[in-house]
């Protein structure tokens, strides 16, 4: 009896064990260097592991990259490099305005070898090295597409290509889905997902607590040491774009024998890659409202000055000819 009261004892001690150990490793689990939660502050204004720029603004609740103002862009980057071959960064974030009909420009995430520069990729520089995850909420008209906006859309760029804002990047996208994540009243999630050279982006907007797979491509080869960053813009049209939260989980397995791989010097490259495509005006392309109203006016102004001129001319012949008869 005593045997089995003892036995008993032992197997809950030993349950507690793996128990309190299960709840360690989860917490261990997020990589607290590169996470983003509230509240905010370290001491003063600064976060510890995050740098601002441009309009950025901390609030306790978000980190607003613009404001919903045109000609606007800012960009949030976390200070550590990133050791990990395999991880899922997973954020929460808002995107909304005023806007009805339209609005933009959009945000991107990234993971690059250089931080904090400014550039015209949604606030964000061109010929980057590195991977671009793109939420794209203007419509620009420029030529047809086979999406709708807001778009989700990634990038792998090994330094030399050109990010075409002109074609909403799709002649060097590796994959992209629709997203209507704009002016939600529920929280909306993204999740970019890198383990064993396949990327996976999946979102939850839909206020479901789960995620829903956006595109998955195999074969993307992305070094270690790379920095996390966020950075959003605005130009004729605006958004607040906001970050509420950044998370950075290790998906690397102790025994898993690619683990001792050094990935620090490779090139940032996708194997299925399209290189990009000659930029080709579009052939009759469609005038937006905005030029068709500038048009229309310009007409209106020119027909009325001919009006004007054409009366002042009939004036003035009319009194050359009463002249000549008296």
């Amino acid at each position: 009896m005593i045997f089995n009261i003892s036995s008993k004892c032992f197997l809950s001690l030993i349950c507690m064990i793996q128990i309190v150990k299960a709840v360690w490793n989860t917490k261990e689990f997020m990589k607290r260097e590169h996470a983003l939660v509230r509240p905010y502050y370290g001491s003063g204004i600064d976060i510890p592991y995050w740098q601002f720029t441009g309009s950025t603004i901390v609030t306790p609740n978000y980190v607003r990259l613009t404001p919903d103002l045109q000609s606007k862009q800012g960009a949030i980057w976390n200070s550590v490099p990133v050791a990990n071959r395999n991880w899922n960064l997973q954020i929460q974030f808002k995107v909304h305005g005023k806007g009805k009909e339209l609005f933009g420009d959009g945000m991107a995430i990234w993971y690059t070898k250089d931080k904090l520069l400014d550039g015209p990729v949604f606030g964000s520089a061109d010929y980057f090295q590195g991977l671009a995850i793109i939420l794209d909420t203007y419509s620009n008209h420029n030529g047809p597409h086979n999406h709708q906006h807001p778009f989700i859309s990634a990038m792998v760029n090994n330094g030399t290509m050109h990010y075409d804002h002109d074609r909403d990047g799709t002649h060097t996208q590796l994959a992209a889905c629709d997203a209507k994540f704009r002016n939600l009243n529920h929280d909306t999630h993204i999740a970019i997902k890198y383990e064993n050279d396949v990327l996976t982006v999946s979102t939850d907007i839909e206020n479901k607590k789960a995620w829903k797979e956006c595109f998955k491509v195999e074969g993307i080869h992305l070094p270690t040491g790379y920095y996390l960053g966020a950075s959003a813009t605005t130009g004729d049209l605006s958004d607040n774009h906001d970050i509420i939260s950044i998370r950075l989980f290790d998906l690397d397995l102790p025994d898993d024998p690619r683990s001792n791989e050094d990935r620090s010097q490779i090139m940032p490259s996708a194997m299925y890659f399209n290189p990009p495509r000659k930029h080709v005006d579009d052939p009759n392309q469609s005038l937006s409202g905005v030029k068709i109203f500038l048009m229309m006016l310009l007409g209106s102004i020119v027909i009325v000055a001919c009006a004007v001129l054409g009366v002042m001319f009939y004036q003035k012949q009319s009194e050359k000819n009463r002249k000549r008869f008296y």
